[in-house]
């Protein structure tokens, strides 16, 4: 029989504020599943103070207690956490038929969101990310660029979740949405398929200086802790093969912070770690307890203690330092700097840009140019983002607190 479609993902909302909203998946398990839900739930902006998940290496159960917002559109939510759940069709004969001659789906338009501002005023990029985030539109890139008579000029490179940004009908629905939250300032905006010459000229820098490079992306953890992503709380993580006669137990004692659940379930995915079993509870005072019970991709455990330290190392970093950032000097100005790791699938982790520009309007800082980029760095790619900080007005903020209140909302601690 099975379960009928609409009851793979159930969401039962919170009987009043406060309490926690609890949503349950129940189908096929596929690997990185854990990992593609919690990066659904943390794009919707909901953090997960508790969770389980139970495997038995066909049918996988999970449930996520999150807290939610006032705004959350909890119907949408159901349907992207459906999306990324196999279909009953992976437990038959069918499937493998299926895979064997079906064709890799085509990656999505990217599409130029391009207009024009007569000023550029405190919180206008934030404002527009907002509403882009509101649309499901995600954005690839950004390009702005003020002329010296004030006057702004933005490129947003973006793809539609929906992938309706082709017809008419959506494009008007995003221009009308831009121009109630722009208002008079905007003097005229487009939506269109970007030519090659103009996504050239809009790659922005192809490398990054040397010295940013080696103390932004070291991979070792610094025996002093600086002003960064460190918590203030350390984490502690042990490996016991004793408890169960299949399977590695790993247990995390650390800091709780917006992500930690996707940050580890990005980890084991990349690691190609299968987890059978898992805990997350997030305790008083910030602090939380994980439990997982996982083996390699092989179906056994991991014994090799080598294997062991390199996991362990690698989850503790991310959780440490699972972004990047710094200010530093471009030429005469400012530049923020905020790396994201990239998932081995090409995904970055959402709402990043979102946090930085909300953290500068906080600060009442203007943005004078933004670059995005993906970079290869110690073997590894990176998506990072280059914020040059418009200083006209001489009330720049001191550096160490623009690198704080921007740690802080990446981290969900403000």
């Amino acid at each position: 029989m099975g379960l009928m479609y609409e009851d793979v993902v159930v969401i039962s909302q919170a009987e009043k504020p406060g309490d926690c909203t609890v949503i349950t998946v129940n189908c096929p398990d596929k690997t990185g599943l854990g990992c593609d839900l919690c990066r659904i739930i943390l794009l919707f902006g909901l953090s997960i103070s508790r969770g389980d998940l139970s495997k038995d290496g066909k049918w996988c159960y999970l449930v996520f207690w999150v807290v939610g917002k006032p705004t959350t559109r909890w119907s949408l939510l159901k349907n992207r956490l459906l999306e990324v759940c196999p279909s009953y069709f992976s437990t038959s004969r069918i499937y493998s038929y299926r895979l064997e001659n079906q064709q890799q789906p085509k990656p999505p338009d990217v599409f130029l969101l391009k207009f024009w501002c007569f000023q550029d005023r405190k919180g206008l990029l934030h404002d527009v990310t907002e509403v882009l985030c509101e649309l499901e539109l995600t954005i690839k890139r950004v390009k702005v660029s003020t002329t010296p008579d004030g006057r702004v000029m933005d490129l947003f490179f973006i793809t539609d979740t929906r992938e309706l940004l082709h017809t008419r009908k959506r494009r008007e629905e995003t221009i009308h949405h831009l121009e109630a939250v722009l208002g008079k300032t905007l003097i005229s905006c487009e939506i269109e398929l970007p030519g090659p010459e103009i996504t050239a000229c809009c790659h922005g820098s192809s490398f990054l200086p040397s010295a940013i490079t080696d103390e932004m992306f070291s991979l070792e953890l610094p025996a002093e802790q600086p002003n960064g992503f460190l918590a203030s709380a350390p984490v502690s993580i042990a490996v016991d093969n004793s408890f169960s006669p299949s399977h590695t137990l790993i247990q995390i004692l650390g800091q709780d912070h917006k992500g930690l659940i996707y940050d580890m379930m990005r980890t084991l995915k990349d690691y190609n770690t299968q987890v059978s079993y898992g805990r997350f509870f997030a305790k008083p005072r910030g602090n939380c307890e994980v439990d997982l019970f996982i083996m390699q991709a092989d179906g056994k455990k991991i014994v090799d203690p080598s294997k062991q330290d390199a996991l362990c190392s690698r989850l503790r970093m991310e959780l440490l330092r699972p972004l990047r950032v710094a200010v530093v000097n471009r030429g005469p100005d400012a530049e923020l700097l905020v790396a994201n790791p990239v998932e081995l699938s090409g995904r970055g982790r959402p709402l990043v840009f979102y946090d930085i520009t909300l953290a500068l309007k906080i600060l009442s800082i203007s943005i004078f140019s933004v670059e995005i980029g993906r970079y290869m760095i110690h073997d590894r790619e990176w998506e990072v983002y280059r914020i040059l900080l418009d200083e006209a007005d001489g009330n720049l903020e001191p550096r160490n607190k623009i690198e704080d209140l921007v740690r802080k909302i990446l981290m969900g601690w403000e």
